[in-house]
């Protein structure tokens, strides 16, 4: 059984069947070859071990194998319990070796079909999570990513989306910049040759039209989309195109209220919270209040501070959310993800959504690795510099060009626009800055500095 244990297959091939235990010692040597192969390619290429750990084909394979693996064991550690002759000991002595294979074969047989549990739960978060859509390749040297939250049911993507951000990734570096889009953006255009460029040729101008109603509208013209199953997302895509100027490669979605899911899974992240922040309001009563100072804030105490805007304005919540995004950026590593698994992948289900491939996802990975190193940069189209009414579209084209530039250190005065913003001691709604004087976590060179 110690054989068994080290081996397996050494047993039967010494005192049994020797067929049997050549087969299985093969096996277990290919297995260790295989193995130690994977961990030198991954240690020397981590896209490629992040790539294959979301392949669903071979997720199944692995699945299966361990399956077989665990059921293989623990009948070669009860042909190694027969080989011993367990019926020439003594009743104390066969009662001990019963004891002992026993043992041996549950936490074997155990570990492996755990095993089994987890890369079924990864296989179905894969298939659960990422598109099928086509690879898009860089634009400029960069990847753009449409960040949104809405307050969406689980499945149901087409709903207003309260928050929109574009994550605007050196393809490189990892150098990145974030694009914050107020949800009240009126009087806006579309991307060229787009669905909602011919329906609204002069612009999204009719009225009460705000950014975070295209989706809505959208969702209620479908026949427009063909067979696009996210016609809202769609939509959204190119009115953030039309604005920015900057070409989305992918989009990933999360719904606000199974966010807080998400936080609690990961153990909370930790926050500078500058004044109380209302839980509740806005038509609501105010039910308690976040108090000040740097702490761990768990889910619901997150999304409210992310979420509200009791006593403040729409700003400075973008401003907020900022700081959270930087702050799952910096604090949530892989070994975090890796030790909360099962737990992250019960949030994600169904709460988050993105068309990024799934091949895709190694990339991903080590650009965000690269990009938690470096400063993150912000610049927000927002008051005081754009009247989100009446907004100058290619003075808009032109920030998001300039904080690019500045973050690839080829321009741009984003250094000096964040030393401004730092002598600003003014704090409203819980971020550094006002209104009227501008949010320094909406403008800033240096993300983690301004929350």
């Amino acid at each position: 059984m110690a054989f068994t244990l080290l081996a397996p297959g050494s047993a039967q091939l010494i005192a049994g069947n020797r067929k049997v235990g050549l087969v299985a010692l093969r096996i277990w040597i290919g297995l260790l070859c295989l193995g130690a192969l994977g961990l030198v390619v991954s240690a020397l290429d981590h896209s490629w071990a992040i790539t294959l750990a979301f392949n669903s084909d071979l997720l199944l394979l692995l699945r299966l194998g361990l399956f077989a693996a665990a059921i293989g064991w623990a009948a070669l550690f009860m042909d190694a319990w027969r080989l011993g002759q367990p019926l020439t000991l003594g009743l104390p002595q066969r009662r001990a070796v019963v004891g002992v294979n026993g043992l041996l074969c549950l936490s074997v047989a155990g570990t492996l079909l755990f095993g089994a549990h987890l890369v079924g739960v990864q296989r179905d978060l894969s298939i659960a999570l990422f598109g099928n859509t086509a690879v898009s390749g860089a634009h400029d040297g960069r990847f753009n990513v449409l960040l949104l939250g809405g307050d969406s049911g689980a499945g149901r993507w087409g709903l207003r989306p309260d928050s929109l951000t574009v994550a605007s990734i050196d393809a490189e570096t990892g150098k990145a910049v974030l694009v914050g889009l107020p949800r009240n953006l009126e009087n806006f255009p579309f991307r060229d040759g787009s669905v909602m460029d011919e329906q609204f040729p002069d612009g999204f101008d009719c009225d009460g039209c705000y950014i975070n109603g295209v989706s809505t509208w959208a969702e209620d013209h479908t026949d427009l989309f063909g067979e696009s199953e996210t016609p809202g997302v769609d939509a959204t895509v190119s009115a953030v195109e039309g604005v920015t100027g900057l070409r989305i490669n992918y989009w990933a979605m999360v719904n606000l209220q199974g966010f807080k899911d998400l936080v609690d899974a990961v153990g909370g992240i930790t926050l500078n919270v500058r004044q109380p922040i209302p839980v509740g309001g806005l038509g609501d009563d105010v039910t308690g209040y976040i108090d000040p100072g740097k702490r761990t804030l768990d889910g619901f105490e997150t999304l409210w501070y992310a979420r509200a805007r009791e006593g403040s304005d729409d700003y400075s919540r973008m401003a907020r959310q900022k700081c959270v995004l930087n702050g799952f950026l910096q604090q949530v590593s892989p070994q975090t993800a890796l030790t909360n698994f099962e737990e992250l992948a019960e949030a994600t289900t169904g709460m988050f959504s993105t068309n990024l491939p799934a091949s895709e996802v190694g990339r991903f990975v080590e650009l965000g690795l690269k990009t938690r190193s470096q400063k993150v940069a912000t610049v927000s189209l927002v008051p005081p510099k754009v009247n989100t009414a009446e907004p100058d579209i290619d003075e808009i084209r032109q920030m998001v060009a300039d904080a690019v530039a500045s973050s690839e250190g080829s321009g741009g005065d984003d250094a000096g626009t964040t030393a401004r913003k730092k002598r600003n001691s003014t704090v409203t709604g819980g971020s550094i800055g006002s209104r009227d004087g501008g949010y320094a976590a909406n403008e800033s060179d240096d993300l983690s500095s301004a929350c």
